[in-house]
């Protein structure tokens, strides 16, 4: 591990100023996925801001009915709020299928928008990684590349985003908030994340110094038609290899609303509104789920040992969509698909 040196900040303006002046600074609080970088030395901050006391552990109603989450709450505090569970089940079950119960007790809202891929050419320094030393080439096309993109990758990057709350995030609309030099600002969750493009390394649209002070969830009519369901190589731990959040609201057995956001399949969590568009005012059936998935597909491209996920992700929409029609959302505790 690179030498750092540590400050342990105890309010925002005081984490702020320590990031000013040092553009290789990081905040940190859970560092669930920070720390293991650093030890892997593919981070390599020369100053951690400690940012665990900062006043960001609540959760708050907001004026519209939605809910603001704080940078800090934990995966596990957000995931059990009854609130979150009422209003949002979507958003509780997506973290409740992602990691152990101990990291996500230790993760933070924060945080999980920040995770770096999992890619193994990433963590491996001694291989060629355009994400982790730009320029250098990408291993993984050509090579192994089971767990790659198969949507909105480049010929720079073909590695993919790991969150699984994220995934439900950008479903629900959410919004973040930041605070930097240039004051305070609120990003579109759809905006936050980029596609790899010419600049893999370059994961989201935070500016330097800039710090997640909290997420927000718009008052949504989501809460009991929808599902999280996560495809992995193993049920007890591992990340996805697809994922789907889906979430309707039904009237009259007619999709007046629709969204749809998938995991596992591309550098940022994939949302395409025409998609949802092509749902709404149809009866859901598996006509109308099969020409969503042939819409977002239409573009998917396999690596070679990942063309498999391009069925994968089509049978993974169609089951998620039933699931969310009828009412009867993936379980996290049996998480066997039946």
């Amino acid at each position: 591990m690179t030498p750092f040196t540590y400050t342990r900040a105890n309010s925002i303006d005081e984490a702020l100023r320590a990031a000013s002046g040092d553009g290789a600074c990081k905040f940190i609080a859970g560092g669930t996925n920070l720390l293991d970088l650093m030890k892997e030395n593919v981070e390599q901050p020369t100053h951690l801001i400690d940012v665990t006391r900062l006043p960001l552990k609540s959760i708050e109603e907001t004026q519209d009915g939605g809910l603001m989450l704080g940078a800090l709450t934990t995966n596990s505090q957000v995931a059990h709020d009854p609130r979150v569970q009422e209003r949002y089940p979507l958003l509780a079950s997506a973290i409740s299928a992602g990691a152990s119960p101990q990291l996500r007790n230790a993760a933070t809202t924060g945080g999980n928008l920040l995770q770096r891929t999992r890619c193994f050419y990433f963590y491996d320094t001694a291989v060629a990684c355009n994400k982790r030393k730009p320029g250098s080439g990408c291993g993984a096309i050509g090579g192994k590349n089971r767990i790659h993109a198969i949507l909105g990758a480049s010929e720079q990057c073909i590695a993919t985003h790991p969150s699984d709350m994220c995934v439900a995030l950008a479903a629900l609309r959410a919004t973040i908030q930041v605070v930097g030099p240039d004051g305070k600002r609120t990003i579109a969750f759809a905006d936050f994340h980029r596609l790899p493009q010419d600049r893999p390394h370059v994961d989201t649209t935070l500016q330097p110094g800039e710090l997640i002070t909290a997420v927000t969830l718009p008052a949504e009519r989501f809460a009991t038609h929808y599902t999280y369901l996560k495809l992995r190589d193993r049920l007890s731990f591992s990340f996805a290899l697809v994922s789907v959040a889906a979430a309707l609201q039904i009237e009259d057995e007619i999709i007046v609303q629709a969204r749809l956001a998938l995991g596992g399949v591309a550098h940022k969590p994939w949302r395409e509104l025409a998609a949802e568009k092509l749902l709404i005012g149809q009866v859901p059936n598996r006509q109308a789920f099969g020409a969503v998935a042939e819409h977002i597909l239409s573009g998917a491209q396999g690596q070679g040992d990942n063309d498999f996920k391009i069925e994968l992700a089509r049978r993974a929409i169609l089951r998620a969509l039933a699931q969310a029609a009828a009412a009867t959302p993936q379980s996290q505790i049996d998480k066997r698909i039946k």
